[in-house]
């Protein structure tokens, strides 16, 4: 056999070197091992070799290439929803034991249920009028427990119509509620809805803050659960609608009623039931004293909730829709709550720590409350631009010092700061009256003369505000005319040691400087003290302490205070007090305040203007009511020359011709001086201080020195002043 040679006979020669060795190991493509396999398939070849002889090897088929890339994506579509499928199971039951944990942790952030209990309701203060009217509440301001068999069957059914329709079904939590309102907050994108029962409202309210958190979320619907164990249906709606915050301070259906309705909850109308209900969505924004359009579209939408859950008939919810309810305003809505700063204040004194509800009787009458305020802030909106005031005050009270009205501001709402209690002010020539009863009381009679001319003390030049000079003039005219200069001189020859000890027995208790200018009301007091202390010139002559707490008591009707009648000092004697009277009529007569003469009425008082015209002040008073009046600004800026006998004089007539209307006038009382002057204390009881002629100014900046001379029978005492007016001696 020739070496090299092949079967077909063709010579081949042998090749040496690289390419030898290379074609030597080239392998077959079917000697290949397929990538990604372990072990290497048999060839083509040698399966057709190991397959039996009398079988056909299978034809291979290749399918459609849209046909293969159909079964791919299905297969993909199939891989991938298994995948969904396990990845969501997965994440379900982790989900499902993350929210067990949080409950479970959230409820060991509650106290043991067994020990919960429902909370005492914190202790509220109803404050009320003299005719019994509710005028303000303090605390919580939660109304009284009203038992839910006393309510207009309409009342709860409107809470659960809009709140919760599904309360007598579910089990304390309604998951359909739930699913619903995350539905609507869904599509609104947004809180368009709560899922909350009303036993989760009332779990919250009662146990748990108002913090939106998921803790408190979880904690609330425990409580809920538990509510509904312990609690009947009955029980939980009746504490609900005693518990639940309707606005404006108001906590509990009766509190409510009587807040925008001046009614008990017990014969609430349907139109105001429906008005309560729709409350309870946004106390704040829907209460119908801020937002009465507000308040009367939500109550329409309860109205229709109400028809829709059979509670009313269409009828009966529409004839109610067209009739909403209105808001009443009670008197003195806005600044008798300077009345109730006041008495929450001295509430310690009286009956000490508050641990349960109480009801405060007070002295004050809501229809002079309502006068008031509407005096102050009238004149305020009409000309406290033009002269520059923007605050102002009144007190008004009765001789014995029940005070009967108070504004301390012309806007609560704004500043809460009480001018007629807290601020004090220099009273200006208000504060004469105390140096002239000094006077009185040292001797001097309303007829004595003194001189009205220039005065220098050791530098300081008191004037009179016209800066005009009398001469010589008595001391009701000089009163009467509030001649500064002399004020001063009476000040200076009683001594203003006298005057200040005068001041502080008749009711002044601020601290008052004993020097010259105390007779021109350089010291400052505050207006309840200044009322106060003219109180014994319209009583005959006795102190009293101002006052507006006549009793306490509890819900239940156990009696905590009352306020006993005290014993009154005199102090000033009734001849003086007959006197002090006759010469402060003839300011509202001939002088400072005719404006303020009230037809029918024996009335008296005095003006007063501070240093560059910051205050302005008058104080009057009948035998029924002692009435303060003060404007100025709490910066104590200067006002644009408002005078005692301007401004407050007008807020003092307004006021007055109110407060009198329908009561019998009656005269200042003059009461009988002790024997044997009686007689003629009784004809002087019936007599006014001289009326006489203002007298002239004079012509020069000084007073002649005999012009000023004093006859000696001018000082002779109430005998000498009765028997001159009398018999013209």
């Amino acid at each position: 056999m020739a070496w090299g040679r092949k079967r077909s006979g063709t010579r081949k020669e042998p090749q040496f070197g690289l390419g030898a060795s290379l074609a030597s190991l080239r392998l077959s493509l079917e000697d290949r091992i397929p990538f990604g396999e372990d072990k290497p398939k048999k060839s083509q070849a040698r399966r057709r070799q190991e397959e039996p002889a009398d079988e056909e090897p299978p034809r291979e088929r290749k399918p459609p290439p849209s046909s293969m890339s159909s079964k791919r994506r299905g297969k993909a579509r199939g891989f991938r929803l298994s995948r969904l499928i396990y990845w969501g199971l997965v994440l379900g039951l982790w989900g499902a034991i993350a929210v067990l944990g949080a409950v479970i942790w959230a409820g060991a952030h509650l106290p043991p249920i067994q020990s919960l209990e429902i909370p005492k309701r914190p202790p509220t203060i109803e404050i009320v009028g003299l005719d019994g009217t509710v005028l303000a509440q303090r605390g919580e301001m939660a109304g009284a427990n009203v038992a839910l068999k006393d309510l207009p069957p309409y009342l709860p059914k409107a809470f659960i119509a809009i709140e919760d329709r599904r309360f007598y079904s579910h089990f304390g939590i309604d998951p359909f509620g739930i699913l619903r309102a995350a539905v609507a907050n869904l599509l609104h994108r947004g809180v368009s809805q709560g899922g909350s029962t009303l036993t989760q409202q009332l779990a919250k309210n009662l146990f748990l803050t108002q913090e939106r958190t998921l803790t408190r979320k979880l904690q609330e619907a425990e409580l809920a659960l538990w509510l509904e164990r312990k609690y009947s249906k009955n029980e939980i709606l009746e504490l609900y609608l005693n518990r639940v915050y309707f606005g404006s301070g108001a906590y509990g259906v009766e509190a409510a009623s009587q807040r925008y309705f001046g009614k008990s909850a017990k014969s609430v109308t349907l139109a105001e039931a429906a008005m309560l209900a729709g409350l309870v969505k946004s106390p704040s924004r829907l209460a119908p004293n801020r937002n009465p359009e507000g308040a009367a579209d939500r109550a329409k939408t309860v109205l229709t909730a109400m028809a829709e859950a059979k509670f009313v008939t269409q009828a009966q919810a529409q004839a109610a829709s067209a009739h909403p309810a209105m808001s009443v305003k009670p008197a003195g809505a806005g600044t008798v709550n300077y009345v109730a700063d006041w008495i929450s204040e001295v509430l310690d004194d009286l009956i000490g720590q508050i641990e349960q509800s109480i009801v405060v009787e007070t002295t004050i009458d809501p229809k002079l409350q309502a006068a008031a305020e509407a005096a102050i802030i009238d004149e305020l909106a009409a000309k406290s631009v033009k002269f520059n005031v923007s605050q102002g005050a009144l007190v008004a009270m009765s001789p014995d010092g029940a005070v009967r009205a108070m504004v301390g501001g012309r806007n609560y709402a704004e500043s809460q700061y009480n001018r007629a209690v807290t601020a004090k002010r220099q009273p200006g020539s208000a504060f004469k009256p105390f140096v002239y009863l000094t006077a009185i009381e040292a001797g001097l009679t309303p007829d004595t003369v003194r001189m009205d001319a220039p005065l220098d003390i050791k530098g300081w030049k008191p004037e009179n505000y016209s800066r005009e000079y009398f001469g010589p003039v008595t001391l009701t005219q000089a009163l009467a005319m509030s001649l500064n200069t002399v004020a001063v001189r009476v000040g200076l020859e009683v001594g203003p040691k006298n005057v200040v000890r005068t001041a502080h027995r008749l009711g002044i208790s601020s601290k008052l400087e004993p020097n010259a200018s105390i007779a021109l009301g350089t010291s400052e007091v505050s207006m309840t003290e200044l009322v106060g202390a003219y109180a014994p010139f319209a009583n005959g002559g006795y102190a009293v302490s101002p006052h507006v707490v006549s009793k306490i008591r509890t819900l239940e009707g156990k009696i905590l205070y009352v306020r006993q009648s005290e014993q009154l000092n005199q102090v000033i004697e009734p001849r003086n007090v007959a006197m002090m009277d006759a010469m402060m009529e003839q300011t509202l007569i001939s002088g400072t305040a005719r404006k303020a003469e009230i037809p029918g009425w024996q009335a008296a008082g005095k003006t007063g203007t501070s240093q560059d015209f910051r205050d302005a002040w008058f104080i009057g008073y009948t035998a029924h009511l002692v009435t303060g009046v003060w404007l100025g600004n709490d910066d104590n800026s200067p006002t644009k020359k408002a005078t005692g006998g301007g401004l407050p004089v007008e807020v003092w007539s307004r006021f007055m011709r109110t407060a009198l209307q329908g009561v019998q006038p009656a005269p200042l009382p003059n009461s009988q001086p002790p024997s044997p002057m009686s007689n003629l204390a009784q004809i002087a009881s019936q007599i006014t201080a001289p009326s006489a002629p203002a007298p002239q100014p004079m012509t020069s900046g000084r007073a002649a020195s005999s012009r000023g001379a004093v006859r000696p029978e001018a000082d002779a005492g109430l005998d000498g002043w009765l028997l001159q007016r009398l018999f013209g001696r």
